[in-house]
């Protein structure tokens, strides 16, 4: 993580009334370049530096202050940081095991998702565009599977 990056950080957090602090940065510095992670993931990659009272009140400042969002993955979730930090992309999720795949930023899909909101007289300022299923490793035998 670079200088510019870590400035990105501490304006962010001053914006919103917040100002950095190292379980801040710490937690800041756990998600970054990271794949999502639950807050269990982040609360055993903290090796005790911070109990989980703090990273939940600090995940809450950074949800706010539009630093991390939440990656729907069945009925739980994970964070990421937000576009602010990372490059815009989407999720596939496995229904079965968990595993979240990142998607490329596709130029149609980002397109019709503008025009979605035009056709119903919204301006889209921001997405998340969740795809849940079963990775090939999960998926139930081909005669089991409803379609709709």
């Amino acid at each position: 993580m670079n200088d510019q990056v870590k400035e990105l950080l501490k304006e962010t957090l001053s914006h919103n009334g917040y100002s950095i602090t190292k379980p801040r940065q710490l937690v800041f510095e756990l998600l970054w370049d990271q794949e999502p992670q639950s807050m269990h993931e982040l609360h055993s990659k903290s090796r005790g530096q911070l109990d989980r009272v703090s990273l939940y009140r600090i995940i809450t400042a950074f949800e706010q202050a539009g630093i991390v969002q939440r990656v729907y993955v069945g009925w739980k979730y994970k964070l990421e940081l937000t576009d602010i930090f990372l490059h815009h992309h989407h999720h596939i999720s496995c229904l079965g095991c968990g595993k979240l795949v990142a998607i490329k930023e596709d130029a149609k899909i980002e397109t019709l998702i503008k025009e979605l909101a035009a056709s119903n007289n919204f301006l889209a300022s921001n997405h998340q565009l969740e795809v849940q299923g079963y990775c090939q490793d999960c998926q139930p035998p081909s005669h089991l599977l409803v379609t709709k």
